[in-house]
Parts: structure tokens; sequence; C-alpha cells
């Protein structure tokens, strides 16, 4: 079922993993899949790695997760080192196994590189993937939206536009960069409608796991820690058991505030880990939240 039809018809909960590296990781990706599917999310994704350099990991495990769990599956293809002829190649494999759904992204840069050039024959921003993959086939497509602005923007209108070109070409559905001040994604949401924008836009969250991880993950995207969680966080960083329970705290909280204000759902990135997404997840089921996904 295309994710835009489900929008139409209710809110959604969803995951995102991450390639695992090993055969140990991919046991715990699919431990992990096999747990958070009894809360019946309406779709899970596994990402691309930087510089495409997961892919065919990520195709695999799309595939399988496919098969195997039941679930809608939104697959990740990016531009990042991949030509036309490959990304059809790509795209055909992932039709033929039943998948529907697609999120088109630009990618990070190869490790090593500090900014992204297209490869002869592939595509220089994820509006002209989206182009293409809409023009060639029937995928049911979504977009990153970054509500403290992509890192590479000038600013927040210049980073807006280029929101609003990924729909005109035929994105579906926004999901949001990680950010863990709720006000900044109110106030893209209000920016986003003010542009013309009127598809949904569905929130981005990652519970922090660790302090080091944390710090990592935000100076790479660009999101920003408010001052007293980063307080907390500077307090209790050497307590991973501490700070994994502040980040299921906030997280808790955030998605909290996201549903009461009308958010169409909610997409956690995992980091592939049981631990705090079951613990979020009977905190919402305990205060009524869950119930805002059915």
């Amino acid at each position: 079922m295309k994710i835009r039809q489900i929008l139409d018809s209710k809110r959604t909960l969803s995951f995102e993993f991450f390639p695992p590296a090993d055969d140990a990781g991919v046991k715990r990706l699919f431990d992990t899949i096999d747990t958070l599917k009894t809360y019946d999310p309406d779709f899970v994704s596994i990402t691309y790695g930087a510089g495409g350099s997961t892919q065919a990991m990520t195709v695999e495990m799309s595939v399988r997760a496919q098969r195997e769990s039941g679930l809608t599956v939104m697959a990740h293809i990016t531009c990042a080192d991949q030509t036309s002829e490959f990304v059809d190649e790509v795209l055909r494999r992932l039709e033929a196994e039943g998948i529907e759904n697609m999120i088109a992204l630009r990618g990070d840069p190869p490790r090593g590189q500090s900014e992204l050039v297209a490869v002869d024959g592939g595509f220089d921003h994820a509006s002209d993937l989206i182009d293409h993959i809409k023009r060639g086939f029937g995928f049911g497509l979504a977009a990153a939206a970054y509500p403290e602005g992509h890192p590479e923007s000038a600013d927040l209108e210049s980073d807006l536009k280029y929101t609003r070109l990924k729909v005109g070409q035929g994105a579906e559905f926004l999901i949001t960069q990680l950010f863990y001040d709720n006000d900044d994604y109110y106030s893209f949401v209000d920016r986003a409608k003010n542009a013309g924008i009127r598809v949904p836009i569905i929130p981005g969250l990652m519970p922090i796991l660790s302090a080091p991880q944390i710090r990592r993950i935000t100076g790479m995207c660009g999101a920003s820690v408010p001052a007293e969680l980063d307080r907390l966080l500077e307090k209790h960083g050497a307590d991973n058991k501490a700070v994994r329970q502040i980040g299921i705290e906030h997280t808790t909280r955030q998605a909290s505030d996201l549903l009461d204000h009308g958010a169409p759902g909610v997409h956690f990135y995992v980091l592939n880990r049981r631990y705090s997404m079951t613990r979020i997840l009977e905190n919402l089921r305990e205060s009524g939240h869950v119930a805002a996904f059915s």
C-alpha cells in the first residue's frame, strides 16, 4: 500500500534502521524489527550509508524485511555515486519484490570527500532523482526535510526553496531530519505552509543513546541540542545508562507533544536498538498516545 494513502486515513508510526555490517548485526536488526512489529508500525525503512556505500546491503535488507516481516517497507535511494542506469536497475529489483514506497535523497558525500559530486549520467540533487523516478516508475515517493535547514543551505529560505522543488517534482510527503526542540518542527511546518507546501510533514525523532554519539550526529547534520538537554548530557555524559534514560524521557515528551499538536505521524530513527524504543513506546501507550496512531 502507498504510504500517502495511509496518511490520508490515519497518523503513521514508523521506524528507520541502518544496514548491518556483519552477521551479528543482521540478527540484531531483524530481532529489533520483530520486537517493534508488535506495535503495528505503518512502515519501516533501511538507510543507505555515506556515498551509497551500503547500497547492496540496503537493498537486500529491504527485500528481506518485505518478505519476512509482512510490514510495508519504504526503500531508500540516493544520488551519491550512482548513474541513472544503476538507479533504474535497483528500482526494478525493488519493484519486482513488491516494494511500493521510496524515499529519494541526495545522500552524503563518500568518506573522505567534503562535497557530493554527481557521477557522469547521475543526479545532482534529490529533486532530479525524484523527477526521474516519477517519470519511469510507480513508487509512492517521499523526500527529506530539514527543520533547522540543511547544513549546506545558505539560509532557511533557500533550504525551503529546494523542499518546495522536491514536492513539485513528485514527493508526496516529507520526513524531517532529527531535531530535539519541537518548536523547530512547528516553525518549519508554518514556513512550509506559507510557501505553498501542502503535503504531510512527518517529524523524525532519534532517541539519545550516548552523549558522544548525539554530539557527533548533530554536528554532521546541523541539528541543535536545547540548552537544558545539553546541560543534562554534560552532567551525565559518562554514565550511558543515565544518558539513555534522559533520551527516553526527552523523546517521549517530544512524541507526546507532537501528537497533541496534530503531527501526521512520528518517524523514529531507531539505530537498530530495541531497549530505548520499546520504553518510549510503552510510555506513549501508558499516556494514551499510542492510540493516536490507530
